[in-house]
C-alpha cells in the first residue's frame, strides 16, 4: 500500500487538495460587478411598488418582484424622502411621498444586516449553485457583508435626521406594515 502512495508536501499539496468554496470571495466578485448593478436595473419606485402589493400582491409579485423557489418574492425599488434618526437596531425610518400612510419603510444601516434580500433580489444567486444550504446561506451574509463595507461605512447616521435620502436597495415584504429595504446605494442630500 505504502508504494502505491503518493505524498504531496507544500505547494503540492495545495495545487492538489480540492478547492474549498469561499462564500466571502463570491460576494466580493459578485456584489459589485453583478449584484449592486442588477438591483439598481430592476428598481421601481418605491410607493407604485407598495400600492401595487396592496391592491394585487399577486400581480405585483409578478410585476415587480423576483420569487426563488416558493419563498416571499424579493422588490428592487428606489425613493427619496425624509429620514428618521436610525433606532438602536439600526433601523432607519424614510417618510415617502406617495407611500401609503400605513406602511412604514425602514432602511437598514447597520452595525447588523439582516436577511437575503440581496442575495434574493436579482434572481441570479440561486441554492442549486452552492454545494449546501450553508454555503447559501453564507453568501447572503457576505453580500450583506459587502453592504456594511460598500453602502454604509461611511454613512454618517448622527446627523442623518431630517434630510432628505435617496435610496436603491431590495425588500421582502415579510410585515406587510413594516417594510425593511437593505440598501445598495444611499445618498444623503
Amino acid at each position: 500500500m505504502i508504494v502505491n502512495t503518493r505524498f504531496f508536501f507544500g505547494d503540492q499539496a495545495t495545487k492538489a487538495a480540492p478547492s474549498t468554496f469561499s462564500p466571502a470571495s463570491y460576494a466580493q466578485e459578485k456584489y459589485e460587478s453583478e449584484i449592486a448593478p442588477d438591483i439598481d436595473k430592476r428598481a421601481s419606485d418605491l410607493a407604485t411598488v407598495v400600492n401595487a402589493i396592496k391592491a394585487d400582491p399577486a400581480a405585483a409579485a409578478k410585476q415587480y418582484g423576483v420569487a426563488t423557489g416558493s419563498s416571499t418574492p424579493v422588490y428592487s425599488v428606489k425613493f427619496t424622502g425624509t429620514a428618521t434618526k436610525p433606532d438602536a437596531n439600526g433601523l432607519m425610518q424614510v417618510t415617502i411621498p406617495g407611500a401609503p400612510a400605513d406602511v412604514k419603510i425602514f432602511v437598514q444601516t447597520g452595525p447588523a444586516v439582516n436577511g437575503t434580500a440581496i442575495r434574493d433580489a436579482t434572481g441570479k444567486v440561486d441554492f442549486s449553485q452552492f454545494k449546501n444550504q450553508i454555503d447559501y446561506q453564507n453568501v447572503g451574509a457576505e453580500l450583506n457583508n459587502q453592504v456594511k463595507k460598500l453602502v454604509l461605512a461611511n454613512l454618517d447616521k448622527t446627523t442623518i435626521e431630517g434630510k432628505q435620502v435617496s435610496v436603491v436597495g431590495a425588500f421582502q415584504p415579510i410585515n406587510p406594515t413594516s417594510l425593511v429595504v437593505t440598501p445598495v446605494k444611499i445618498e444623503v442630500k
